[in-house]
């Protein structure tokens, strides 16, 4: 059970009936919200649900199982109308200006007293009656008005809007039901401040578990909210999305107890407890807000509109690595392509994805045979298999000249245990001008992507006179087919992100930064490819890169503020299983990995990119030390963080 670390005196001992006497004055929606918040700003408020006794067990364990909508405060006994640790001289029955009262998962009327329910000649009567105190987002709107964020709902006098979302809340016993999230706008340039305020009010449902497009939590029409009013958006607004208390109704509607009651949405208990981080009811177990917990928001996608949180720690750690890949030993002067947080992005947003595309090949030496180098296809490996050990599924797109070579060496990776498991490898041809889009969407249907997310690591990238240029401005296009045409196409899909890495600048994917290509690198006028991605991943060795991104990912599945925010805010603690974590780990990359991989590249006939030797190196770099130096250093950054933050 929850403790009270501290109260004030009894706003219901020294204000009376506050909920009920503003509940009157104002009716039920309208200006409701914003003269409730007025009256009582600066205390917690909770949501209510009263259910029989032989229920009791299974709500308490579906509480726990959804601790983001329903943060429990308090469970009372059998019968009992007062709920001491949030509120003295407190009478549940009579204290919520408005109550639902349901018959077999119906709602069959509105009250403003239970009174009538405590004689005990009625059937169901309240002595065989168990409550249920939840935390409530109207807690920390004070809050976020302290912040600077403006709070719409309250400024346009109306009650926040409520959603009913396709998202499944973790079942528990009888019950089961759909998330339901309140919505306020935000502005874009304050999304942090108000993820951080709501992040430190854990049991006023705590940060986000949303920001961004409705439609990706099935909420097709913000006009129309299930519970409350709409609310409109002002210019440069953002939808955020908390988990809400409603939740709870919905799990009355979909177990059909013979009775049972709740608040009505929007009318809340009114607790003792001060709105504050510092003064508030907080489980034993829960630690004080530390700086590197709290999470921090990036925009991840724009088509769909898709932000995501991380927090401050974890940030740190990838930047660390982005920094750590961008050393340039081979002097190509990559650090001029530098973005920052680029891979923090790519990161989050192949956190998000479900079935990832990876695409690598850049045939330099077209005067051997295969022409391939070393650099591309580890990197793309590292990834594959630390997104195969998350539960993603994972394709390799290749040219159709190197198929059957591709093919047996990602079957050797397997064998090696290199990669996880083995994985699809493809072509793609020029076929037609709809040809990638039915590449890339089932049946060509633009809303039925196959793919959410596609990645070129060290791939040829097409310049803008249409041809494909190596380092020395060697024309290679008769070996490259054109999978730059997939990356073109996914712009114009929702859903489909884009991942560049290269390591010169002539990669797919570095079209985003062709500017700089083009006026700072060696020949950059003729060779900068033109084809954009997403996120334009830069590196020292092209394989770094992809060797930083499956390290990211470990970061990212090892952080409590994404993980929950990926899970919606559903879900038992602790969030990653041992199990999980030693399977994360083992397909983290590692020098005994990647130099069995490179040894397997060059006993196909692969050569290093700088030099064409046939020998254990990347890019001119000898693999020991240069590159299992870069291996253990990305090791040791990302374990040494891990599970921390």
């Amino acid at each position: 059970m929850y403790t009270l670390e501290s109260s004030s005196a009894s706003i219901h001992e020294c204000c009376g009936r506050v909920s009920q006497s503003v509940w009157g004055v104002y009716g039920v929606s309208g200006q409701v919200h914003a003269g409730l918040s007025q009256a009582v700003e600066g205390y917690q408020q909770a949501n209510v649900v009263v259910l029989p006794n032989q229920l009791a067990d299974d709500f308490h364990a579906f509480c726990r199982s959804n601790p983001a909508p329903l943060p429990l405060l308090y469970r009372s006994q059998s019968g009992e109308t007062s709920c001491p640790p949030l509120a003295q001289h407190a009478d549940i029955r009579t204290d919520i200006s408005q109550y639902c009262v349901y018959e077999d998962g119906r709602l069959v009327k509105t009250v403003s007293s239970l009174q009538t329910y405590s004689d005990a000649e009625r059937p169901g009567s309240w002595s065989d009656m168990v409550c249920f105190y939840l935390g409530c987002s109207f807690g920390f709107e004070g809050r976020l008005k302290e912040a600077g964020v403006p709070v719409r709902n309250v400024e346009q006098g109306r009650n926040v809007s409520m959603y009913r979302t396709a998202v499944p809340c973790v079942p528990a016993g009888a019950f089961s039901c759909p998330l339901v999230v309140t919505m306020r706008p935000v502005p874009a340039a304050l999304l942090d401040a108000a993820v951080k305020v709501t992040h430190l009010n854990p049991l006023a449902h705590g940060a986000p578990v949303h920001i961004g497009d409705p439609a990706l939590l099935g909420i097709q029409d913000l006009s129309r909210p299930d519970y409350g009013d709409a609310v409109e958006l002002q210019p440069g607004d953002v939808t955020v999305f908390w988990a809400c208390g409603v939740t709870a109704i919905e799990a009355i509607l979909s177990s059909k107890p013979p009775l049972a009651f709740s608040h009505s949405p929007g009318c809340m208990f009114l607790t003792d407890i001060p709105d504050s981080p510092t003064s508030t009811i907080t489980p034993p177990t829960e630690a004080k807000p530390h700086p590197e917990l709290t999470p921090l928001c990036f925009q991840v996608s724009q088509n769909p509109l898709l932000y995501s949180l991380v927090s401050q720690g974890t940030a740190a750690k990838i930047r660390q690595l982005e920094v750590m890949i961008g050393e340039d030993p081979g002097e190509r002067g990559i650090r001029a392509l530098f973005v920052q947080d680029e891979l923090l992005r790519s990161c989050l947003a192949l956190s998000h994805s479900s079935s990832v595309a990876i695409t690598t090949g850049f045939p330099t030496h077209y005067m051997h045979s295969p022409p391939d180098e070393t650099d591309g296809p580890p990197g793309a490996i590292a990834m594959a298999t630390m997104l195969l050990s998350l539960g993603k599924q994972v394709t390799m797109v290749t040219d159709r000249r190197a198929l059957e070579m591709n093919r047996t060496i990602i079957d050797e990776a397997v064998r090696t245990g290199v990669l996880k498991d083995a994985i699809p490898l493809v072509t793609f041809e020029d076929g037609g001008p709809d040809a990638a889009r039915h590449f890339l969407c089932h049946h060509g249907d633009p809303n039925k992507p196959r793919f959410d997310h596609l990645v070129a690591i060290e791939r040829s990238g097409r310049a803008a006179d249409g041809n494909y240029y190596n380092m020395r401005a060697v024309n290679i296009k008769h070996l490259v087919d054109p999978v730059d045409d997939l990356f073109i196409a996914a712009k114009h899909i929702p859903g489909i992100g884009t991942t560049g890495i290269g390591d010169g600048g002539n990669e797919l994917g570095m079209g985003k930064v062709k500017e700089k290509v083009q006026s700072l690198m060696p020949k950059g006028g003729l060779i900068a490819c033109e084809v954009p991605a997403d996120h334009a991943v830069t590196a020292g060795v092209s394989n770094w890169g992809g060797y930083a991104v499956a390290c990211g990912l470990y970061l990212l599945h090892t952080c409590p503020a994404h993980l929950r925010y990926l899970r919606k805010g559903l879900g038992l603690e602790p969030v990653t299983s041992t199990e999980q974590l030693q399977d994360w780990t083992t397909n983290l990359p590692s020098v005994e990995k990647e130099e069995s991989f490179l040894s397997t590249l060059v006993r196909f006939g692969i050569r290093s990119g700088k030099t064409g030797h046939l020998a254990m190196e990347v890019d001119g770099l000898t693999f020991h030390p240069t590159h299992s130096d870069m291996i253990t250093r990305l090791l040791e950054a990302t374990r040494g963080g891990r599970g921390t933050f």
